[in-house]
């Protein structure tokens, strides 16, 4: 980034707007790290240990040239996931019941605290716990779930079971720190729908975020009790090449209003708890702005009311919190190739910055 010093060699980001010339330009105090970019192709960023800081470090040179020119300082600058007083702590299922993998985060204090769960996408697999972690620092027992390619959790799942997903929920509805009657649910991409099949078939869910998610099960056919709910079919003929590495899958998703009898479908319906969809209009992994919109109708013309939608142009799949960099280009979890995840630089670190408080205000509110 180039910026213009003051007189008395000061430089205030919040205040001095960078100049035309490096990766960003205007009044953008954390551009610094929204626009930061892989030295390799394809590379994302990702925090996997909590209890180490991210270190940023910061060099200023003398002029705007290229090379640049004398360095004339450099500090080394901590950001932290877990605030003194946030405990972590790892469970598994031999200290919990049979099914279970996960971390619990609660937040500093005596009194019980507002409940979350949160459910990462289909990539990798693995345990993600840098939103679990933040939310916690906003004074919330968050708990982040882990359901495929994590210790003894299979490795590659030809069926997901939803009993596996209540029996955290009902470890949350009891544990001593968490703040009933009803917990709340995060998931994002493959997770949003999980956590919106949890709405609709379990009970004591008060409220629920999905980022960039389905109306529909994806990737792998869910389980509960006798019941199997087959994934969206998918039309490969409707694959678009961007160039011989990379693919563009928007449209591979059957309509889940074309499926024999709707099978693929959660039954929204008959979730009690509220909805906050919150959807990038440049998603190139699901077509997440329409499913939004079409399953609001449903509701909406079912008479019910407990949903809402934050749409954001320019806004691609992977939404992150507050100024992690933009993440355009991912692994399919279907075809396992390389495609377009979307998003525009500048707008999706705007979308990150606004939807963050805006969930933390929806679970206050309703949890």
């Amino acid at each position: 980034a180039r910026y213009q010093a003051g007189h008395d060699g000061e430089l205030d980001l919040a205040r001095c707007p960078a100049l035309p010339g490096g990766s960003f330009c205007g009044l953008e105090p954390m551009g610094l790290l929204w626009a930061l970019q892989p030295q390799k192709p394809f590379w994302y960023m990702v925090k996997k240990d909590m209890q180490r800081p991210i270190l940023l470090q910061l060099e200023v040179f003398d002029g705007h040239g290229d090379p640049p020119g004398q360095l004339l300082a450099q500090a080394q600058h901590e950001r932290a996931f877990l605030r003194d007083g946030v405990r972590r702590v790892p469970k598994n299922r031999k200290e919990l019941f049979q099914a279970l993998l996960l971390f619990a985060l609660s937040a500093p204090g005596e009194d019980p605290f507002p409940g979350i769960i949160d459910i990462h996408g289909y990539t990798g697999g693995g345990l993600f716990e840098h939103r679990a972690s933040l939310l916690a620092n906003h004074g919330f027992a968050t708990l982040a779930l882990a359901y495929y390619q994590y210790e003894d959790l299979p490795q590659e799942p030809t069926e997901i079971h939803l009993e596996y997903f209540e029996e955290a929920l009902n470890y949350m509805l009891q544990h001593s720190q968490v703040k009933g009657p009803g917990v709340g649910l995060l998931g994002y991409s493959k997770g949003a729908d999980l956590c919106l099949a949890m709405a609709a078939f379990l009970k004591n869910i008060t409220a629920v975020v999905s980022l960039n998610g389905s109306m529909a099960i994806t990737i792998v056919p869910l389980c509960y009790k006798d019941k199997t709910i087959p994934v969206l079919a998918i039309d490969e003929q409707r694959v678009k090449i961007i160039d011989s590495n990379i693919l563009d899958l928007s449209d591979i998703l059957m309509s889940p209003f074309q499926a024999p009898g709707n099978q693929s479908l959660i039954p929204l319906e008959k979730a009690e708890a509220q909805l906050l969809f919150i959807v990038g209009q440049d998603d190139h992994f699901l077509k997440s702005d329409y499913y939004a919109t079409e399953v609001c109708k449903l509701l909406q013309a079912q008479g019910k009311e407990n949903f809402q939608i934050l749409s954001y142009p320019g806004t691609g799949h992977c939404i992150d919190p507050p100024f992690f960099p933009l993440y355009p280009i991912g692994n399919h979890p279907i075809l396992h190739k390389r495609a377009v995840m979307g998003g525009e630089l500048g707008a999706h670190s705007k979308a990150q910055l606004h939807a963050w408080p805006q969930i933390q205000a929806f679970f206050r509110k309703y949890l």
